[in-house]
């Protein structure tokens, strides 16, 4: 059902006006639709394929219904501040989640995702690279990679 949402959340968005659209967190629009939407579960490729095409025989209308509701939704509130989920300790996400983080506050982002990460991190090397860094900034990078690498050495 996920992949299914997936592609309807993006259909819509496609039809918003851009300038609306790049505001409006995907995954919360998917997130409000599938909580409304009965489960497809899948074990094998399969077993993923039948169940895409059972979802887009028998809950096309309801996926696209919902995911209008769940636009909807997400509209109303489009300042709303919502902190996302951090992947559980001992998963394989989990590991990317906290070196994302440790990234973000070395190179002192906002808003750092996987999205942005290479053009950040090329925009500061960069700056190094041509001097724009000043030796503060510098400094503290250098401080904030000792500290975070005694954490690394386990890994």
């Amino acid at each position: 059902m996920e992949i299914l949402v997936a592609k309807e959340v993006k259909r819509q968005l496609r039809q918003l006006p851009p300038n609306l659209a790049k505001y409006i967190e995907q995954v919360e629009v998917a997130t409000y639709a599938l909580n409304r939407l009965p489960p497809l579960y899948a074990s094998s490729e399969e077993g993923l394929r039948q169940q895409q095409l059972r979802g887009e025989k028998n809950f096309a209308e309801q996926i696209a219904t919902a995911v209008r509701q769940a636009l909807a939704a997400v509209q109303r509130d489009p300042l709303r501040i919502s902190t996302p989920l951090a992947p559980e300790e001992g998963s394989e996400y989990h590991d990317a989640y906290i070196a994302l983080q440790d990234l973000q506050e070395l190179l002192q982002q906002d808003v750092l995702n996987w999205r942005n990460l290479a053009s950040t991190v090329r925009h500061t090397l960069l700056q190094a690279i041509q001097g724009d860094l000043t030796q503060q900034q510098m400094n503290r990078i250098t401080r904030r990679v000792d500290r975070k690498h005694s954490r690394y050495r386990g890994l």
